[in-house]
């Protein structure tokens, strides 16, 4: 067992079993583990204990609107891509209760939670939902209001993040500069080898976890090794998106006839913004019971391809598929970055993949451009 942390910023290699003892630590530190593990036919984030809840020897087949698990011919821990779900569910709620009432008398009372946020440990972030989670740290930390729930349950998380060495059929990270390596907003940055794993420390806090893992300081071949499969990594996408002047590409296009090309395909069922790790769209719905004696203020996700979700006073801003898709896509990759300074897609492809009948929108943005997909 190690005596010593390792230096902020060193690179140390572990065995695989010594991840338990790592787990063990932050769980010992009071963090609930959330990681990958396979439910229902997928890789999903949910509550993990034990390095064999994780989905070892499993991998992934993505294609637009198509999703499968097989079998690796290796017992690899982190073989696979994203799945549907991303991290925002838990540092953005699907749905919050953000306070509650009580009659009182002639009155009513006021009732917040006193509950501590949450303290989770994230075991397996990739480098492009680090970029998706540096982009909501934008749009709720960043602007004169900050959003306290997400506040609170963002400092309190520790992100065990993994470098991408097996990027999926509907992945254009590269095209985006979110990856497939991790280069910040993590803790620990974790590389699988074939017989190790290779950690990267990002934090003190990160290192302090390590204090009681059996470690050593990385030696050439491991360095070496890890920089090959990262580079093998990015000329493997599935997919790339040309960026050049994209915002303007959008603005000079509000009326190209391919927007309707896409509204004949697109079942505006809203799959795409609720796997989509940057989308923040909510509603906001009060609630109470039959007696009147309680009611309470909940927030839930909604999406712009809601038909509802753009009624104002008088009728629909958006009324139809076309124009849903349309402000979508130029929201996410032109007018996202006026407002925030930075694209509102990190290149994941869940878009892609979980997309009911298959829109892909780099090929909707290359028939735009004019071009052949890359």
């Amino acid at each position: 067992m190690a005596e010593q942390a390792p230096i902020l910023g060193g690179q140390v290699v572990i065995s695989k079993p010594a991840l338990q003892q790592l787990f063990d630590a932050l769980r010992g530190a009071g963090y609930s583990l959330i990681g990958p593990t396979v439910r229902e036919d997928a890789i999903v984030y949910d509550e993990i204990a034990h390095l064999s809840d994780l989905p070892v020897g499993w991998a992934d087949e993505q294609a637009p609107g198509t999703y499968r698990l097989h079998r690796r011919s290796d017992q690899a821990h982190f073989g696979f891509v994203v799945g549907p779900h991303s991290w925002k569910r838990y540092l953005y709620p699907p749905s919050l209760r953000l306070f509650s009432t009580r009659r009182n008398g002639d009155g009513f009372s006021v009732e917040t939670s006193k509950d501590p946020p949450p303290r989770y440990a994230f075991v397996g972030v990739r480098a492009c939902e680090l970029a998706a989670i540096a982009v909501q740290d934008r749009v709720f930390l960043d602007g004169p209001v900050q959003e306290p729930h997400y506040k609170a349950r963002r400092e309190c998380a520790f992100v065990l993040a993994v470098n991408c060495t097996e990027p999926g059929g509907t992945c254009f990270c590269a095209s985006m500069r979110t990856g497939p390596r991790c280069s910040s907003g993590f803790d620990l940055a974790l590389t699988e080898l074939d017989d190790v794993f290779l950690l990267e420390v990002g934090s003190a806090l990160g290192a302090q976890m390590l204090s009681g893992v059996e470690w050593r300081p990385a030696g050439a071949f491991e360095l070496s090794r890890a920089r090959q499969v990262m580079a093998e990594a990015q000329t493997r996408m599935g997919r790339g998106l040309n960026t050049q002047n994209l915002p303007d590409l959008l603005y000079d296009n509000l009326e190209h006839p391919h927007w309707a090309n896409v509204a004949e395909r697109c079942l505006s069922c809203a799959n795409c913004t609720m796997v989509c790790p940057t989308c923040f769209c909510s509603d906001v719905q009060e609630t109470s019971d039959l007696a009147g004696e309680t009611a309470a203020r909940v927030r839930a996700w909604d999406s712009c391809f809601n038909r509802e979700f753009s009624y104002v006073f008088g009728g629909h801003l958006r009324p139809n598929t076309r124009a849903r898709y349309r402000q979508w896509l130029t929201h996410k990759l032109a007018s996202w970055t006026d407002q925030y300074g930075v694209s509102g897609c990190v290149g994941c492809g869940r878009c892609i993949t979980w997309c009911p009948v298959g829109i892909d929108l780099t090929k909707e943005l290359a028939a735009i451009r004019g071009e052949s997909p890359l």
